[in-house]
């Protein structure tokens, strides 16, 4: 009796604008809300109160890849159950009290190639059953509303390098590349000299298949490092897209003073990653099941970061609601093929994964968290760059 009023007051204040129906374990329903529902959670086993009152985000998130929760409704139901949760300051998401406990996490070199290796190696036939052709897997810029995932991604690609203003023939390092995208358009459509840094095996293979098939082995490279470790020349620019996250809190003042180890003089540099405006933070279930180390800083940190390493903002730029869609459409993708992912990574992982891109959706649509680009000088602000942003958008 006592754990289901623990259950029906965690939901009752869970929801906010929302219509939601609790099928619970012993047979009774509540809805909570007023219409017709939105979702229809079925719990198919008792949750035990003590989970719940560890971290009721990880508790929940467990039970729902292992089968024990079910969501039903239309469109994206888990997305509009965890929005209205994000958006309710006492709901499960939110309470202090149901998030006692977040696992530590440790960012030596070794352990961030291990984290990363755990996320990103899941293999590329993976991600090429839901991203899209470019194998880019960060926030796309949707220039129109009715603009392809492909398309949006090149927008964002375009859009990173238009603002370095960057000059034929001078270096861009990107930090973390990813399968390359960014840094092989640099070089093929800015003739920009490019190296890349990934501590991903499966990305570092693809990109050196892809510098081969481009002939591009006289401008571009890529290699298979912590970004902590290589020894390099300055660049004039340095791009790093959703990489920040991983580095840890302990290490995110280091990683914006490498940038600035790796920039030239008044070089520039084009910094994109998943931020919180309301201060950093860690998510327990994310951290267990899909991003062992992530650590998502606040923006005050990150600009008191980025100052005390000698750099300067020449402008930033929030694109939480591209990031939303984003994620949006990776979940439509990722289903459109769920009995193909299921084959290969079997049902629990399946159920995981749709879980984590309506969760990523949910919490850019709340604005728990955003993603910002930040434009960074080596030097006195905007010193070698237009007097103003016209030259972005040409």
């Amino acid at each position: 009796m006592l754990e289901k009023t623990l259950y029906s007051k965690m939901f009752a204040s869970s929801f906010t604008g929302l219509t939601v129906t609790v099928n619970y374990w012993d047979g009774t329903t509540e809805t909570y809300g007023d219409g017709t529902p939105d979702a229809t959670i079925t719990f198919h086993e008792e949750i035990p109160v003590k989970e719940l009152t560890k971290n009721a985000s990880l508790a929940l998130g467990e039970a729902y890849q292992q089968g024990r929760i079910e969501v039903v409704g239309q469109g994206h139901p888990l997305q509009k159950i965890l929005t209205a949760a994000y958006e309710s300051a006492d709901s499960f998401m939110r309470n202090s009290k149901l998030m006692r406990i977040i696992p530590k996490q440790s960012h030596t070199e070794r352990a961030s190639k291990k984290d990363i290796q755990k996320h990103y190696d899941v293999g590329n036939d993976f991600y090429k059953l839901w991203l899209d052709p470019t194998m880019t897997y960060s926030c796309a810029y949707f220039e129109h509303p009715d603009d392809t995932l492909e398309k949006a991604q090149m927008h964002k690609v375009h859009h990173i390098l238009r603002k370095l203003d960057p000059q034929p023939g001078k270096t861009l390092l990107d930090i973390g590349c990813g399968w390359g995208t960014l840094m092989l358009t640099a070089a093929k459509e800015y003739n920009l000299k490019v190296a890349g840094i990934t501590l991903s095996q499966e990305q570092f293979d693809f990109v050196q298949a892809r510098i081969k098939e481009d002939h591009l082995e006289d401008q571009a490279e890529i290699f298979l490092c912590d970004y902590r470790e290589l020894k390099h020349e300055p660049f004039d620019y340095v791009t790093s897209v959703g990489m920040f996250e991983h580095v840890g809190e302990e290490n995110l003042g280091l990683y914006f003073k490498d940038v600035a180890r790796f920039l030239k003089n008044d070089g520039t540099a084009l910094i994109h990653g998943i931020t919180r405006q309301q201060g950093g933070a860690t998510n327990a279930w994310l951290t267990k099941y899909i991003f062992p180390g992530g650590y998502v800083p606040g923006l005050q940190e990150n600009i008191g970061h980025i100052i005390d390493a000698g750099l300067q903002i020449n402008d930033l730029e929030p694109l939480r609601r591209h990031y939303q869609k984003t994620t949006e459409i990776w979940d439509d993708n990722f289903n459109a093929a769920r009995d193909k992912v299921q084959d290969m990574m079997g049902e629990e992982f399946t159920r995981m994964w749709d879980l984590y891109l309506q969760a990523c959706s949910a919490s850019f649509e709340s604005g728990n968290i955003d993603v910002i680009q930040y434009l960074l000088n080596k030097g006195a602000s905007g010193k070698t760059l237009p007097m103003t942003r016209e030259y972005m958008y040409k």
